[in-house]
This record gives C-alpha cells, sequence and structure tokens, in this order.
C-alpha cells in the first residue's frame, strides 16, 4: 500500500512498506519536512501580484511548510498571501513597501504592515494573531509615540508633547494651570464654555462708555459710547420709525417713498401749510419769474389753457362728458352733439365745432338750455357749418350756448 501524508506533508509510511529504504524516507521526514515546519524560513518574492502558497504530496521541501516566510520583491499596492488551509503557525516578515493580508481561502486574514514582522496563526478556517492579551509587558526601551506610547522612561508630574517625539516635563504657569494658579498670558484661546467674567473689569481694551452700554443696552448708554454721533432719542430702525423734528443734511440727491428730490445748486424751499395736501396726477412743470403769485379759485376747476385741446372727431351722435371739460370737440360728416342733463357742473365749459359743409344738430337732453341773449329753453339747437359754439352749464341742469346756434 502506497503512504499517506499529514498536513504538514510529511510522509507515513504503511506498516511493512519501504523495506530496506524507509531510512531514507524517514531521515526526509525529520531533516527537511519537519525541520521546515519548526525553524525553517524561506523567500516569498511578490511581483506586483497576489501570491498563493500550496502543499502537494510530498516531505521534500515547500515554502508553505516553513515557519517563517520573508516577503521579499515589489508589492505594487496592497497584496493577499493566500496560504494552505491547515493549521499551522507563521512568522511572517513583510519586507514589501505595502501591507500584505495573509489569509486562507475561506478567510479574511490579517494585514502585516509593511516593514513590520507578526507571528499569526492558521486556524484551517482564518488566519488569527497568536497574541491578543499579555499579562505583564517590560520593554527594552521606551515605546515611541508613533506606536502609542509616551517615547519616556519615566513618567513624573504633567507631561506634554508635540505629536511626534517623546514626552517632556510641562511647566506650570506656561504650559498648564496649577492648582490655585493664575493662567498667566496664552497665546490665544476659546472661551466657549467660560462664564462670570465682568465686563467692566474683565475685558481691557474697551472705549468710554462701552462696558456700561454691554451691560445696559439702552439708546441713552449706546450715544454715550460712541463718538461723532448726532441728535439725540431714542434709537432709530428701518421699518416705520418716528422722527421727531429731524434735520436733513445736504444731499446731493435723494428718494424718500420713490419720489425722488433733485437738490438745487444752492438753496430751494418747498412750503405747504399745515395740514394741507399737494396731488399731482400727471407730470407737471411750473415755470414763471420771482415774486409771481398764481391764486386759485375757492371751489374746485381746471386751470385754463392757452390753447383748447382737442377731443377728437365725431362722424356720429355724441354725448359730452366731463371728460371735454375745457376742450373742443369736432364735429365731422354724419356727425351729432347730446348735451346730458345732471352730469356737468357750474362753470364748465366746452367748445363744438362743426367741420362739415352742412349744419348739425344738437340734442338738449339737459332740463334746461338757453341761446345766448334769448330766455327760451331749447329741445335741439342748430350749428352752422364750420360755425362754432361754447356751451357754458350754469348749474347741472341748466346750460347757455353761444355762437353759430339757432
Amino acid at each position: 500500500m502506497a503512504s499517506t501524508y499529514s498536513n504538514l506533508k510529511i510522509e507515513l509510511i504503511t506498516t511493512g512498506e519501504q523495506a530496506g529504504t524507509w531510512g531514507v524516507t524517514t531521515n526526509t521526514n525529520l531533516g527537511t519536512a519537519i525541520e521546515e515546519a519548526i525553524t525553517g524560513t524561506v523567500d516569498v518574492s511578490f511581483s506586483s501580484a497576489d501570491v498563493t502558497l500550496t502543499l502537494t504530496d510530498t516531505n521534500a521541501t515547500q515554502t508553505a511548510r516553513n515557519l517563517r516566510l520573508n516577503l521579499t520583491g515589489t508589492s505594487g499596492g496592497a497584496r493577499n498571501l493566500i496560504v494552505p488551509a491547515i493549521e499551522k503557525q507563521y512568522i511572517v516578515n513583510n519586507g514589501l513597501a505595502d501591507a500584505v493580508t495573509v489569509k486562507n481561502s475561506t478567510g479574511t486574514g490579517i494585514a502585516v504592515p509593511a516593514g513590520k514582522t507578526m507571528l499569526v496563526f492558521n486556524n484551517a478556517t482564518n488566519v488569527v494573531d497568536v497574541t491578543t492579551y499579555l499579562s505583564s509587558l517590560t520593554l527594552g526601551s521606551a515605546l515611541p509615540v508613533a506606536s502609542g506610547g509616551s517615547g519616556a522612561a519615566t513618567l513624573t508630574g504633567v507631561l506634554k508633547g508635540n505629536g511626534t517625539s517623546a514626552f517632556t516635563a510641562a511647566t506650570a504657569g506656561t504650559d498648564y494651570v496649577a492648582p490655585g494658579g493664575a493662567l498667566g498670558t496664552p497665546s490665544s484661546g476659546t472661551l466657549t464654555n467660560a462664564t462670570g467674567l465682568p465686563i467692566s473689569t474683565g475685558v481691557s481694551g474697551l472705549g468710554t462708555g462701552v462696558a456700561t452700554f454691554l451691560a445696559t443696552p439702552s439708546a441713552a448708554n449706546l450715544a454715550a459710547a460712541v463718538t461723532e454721533e448726532t441728535g439725540s432719542g431714542n434709537l432709530v430702525f428701518a421699518t416705520s420709525p418716528t422722527l421727531v423734528t429731524p434735520v436733513l443734511g445736504v444731499a446731493s440727491a435723494t428718494t424718500v417713498n420713490k419720489v425722488t428730490l433733485t437738490a438745487p445748486a444752492t438753496g430751494s424751499t418747498l412750503t405747504i401749510a399745515d395740514g394741507k395736501t399737494l396731488t399731482a396726477s400727471n407730470s407737471i412743470t411750473l415755470a414763471g419769474t420771482d415774486s409771481t403769485t398764481m391764486t386759485f379759485p375757492t371751489v374746485s376747476s381746471k386751470v385754463g389753457y392757452l390753447n383748447v385741446p382737442p377731443v377728437g372727431t365725431k362722424t356720429a351722435s355724441y354725448t359730452l362728458t366731463t371728460g371735454d371739460v375745457g376742450e373742443y370737440v369736432q364735429v365731422g360728416t354724419s356727425g351729432a352733439i347730446v348735451i346730458p342733463d345732471a352730469t356737468f357742473a357750474e362753470g364748465d365749459a366746452i367748445s363744438i365745432f362743426n367741420n362739415t359743409s352742412g349744419n348739425i344738430t344738437i340734442t338738449c337732453s339737459i332740463t334746461t338750455a338757453y341761446i345766448a341773449g334769448t330766455d327760451t329753453d331749447k329741445a335741439t339747437m342748430t350749428l352752422a357749418t364750420r360755425g362754432v359754439a361754447t356751451v357754458l352749464f350754469i348749474s347741472g341742469t341748466v346750460c347757455v350756448v353761444t355762437g353759430n346756434v339757432t
């Protein structure tokens, strides 16, 4: 019967086999297979790819059987070293530039950092750390900061570190506040959670009155704390403030409620009597000479024109409207005029021009209509060709018509 092999590929001779030669097999088992597993070391070369180690049925030398695996070559990034899924201990020396994860085909394995040596155990399911707990440990020298230590052989008092080199003794009052001692003058600090600092005595460099305003933020205290202010009273904010007798300084132009005021070269005065309103429904320009005064009538009326604005040409029956007051209506072919009742006010006047080759009819729907110089109420009137007539309203129900009418 042929020999069989253990997990470490030690040849197991069948009883009665290899008569006269079994010594050679035994010597190879002891001198090669077992010696590699106990003390053997071998180089494992990488070429920018993962490496898989296997074991075959022979007691001759095999890389995967060695205790110590020395990783050499080029990693080209983090790599995997896949070992056979048997129970075996390894010492892995990673001489590559990147970490190498030692694992078997089923486990996640354990990463050996670049330039480090680790003792791991392959339990046939996964590769894990051999040691995860030590009851005591004595180091030959101080553990460096980069490895989680202090870098100091002894620790006395308060220590300070700079992030990379060994800790050193800290100085009270400079590096830390001694119990009951003063803070001193730090180069910077954040007082997010500090409380109880008095403004009046604990903060320096404040201007006159600033500490008082911070303690009691009133309008009067603010005015006392600032310089180059003008006026007095309460603070004013953007929305609906109430100003008491303000004096506006000189401005080249300013806007108040979307109304633009343009400053004159030297000065001007706009006076509106107390309680009065100035309203302009359209653009208006006032021109004249100094000391010119215009007095308006005591009743509502329209300002007259240097020329009479036209209403337009009417070529059908047209009823006069209040919008025609102070203007003239031109009547064309097939046109006629109607004077309505209870529409106009006393003093309203409208002119009519018959721009046709024949007479036109003026219908007087108003209660009473006179031809100037007569005392007879007219229901209709005739305006002669190319004639002009003016309708003057004495009231809403009475009018007088002058001109080329009969």
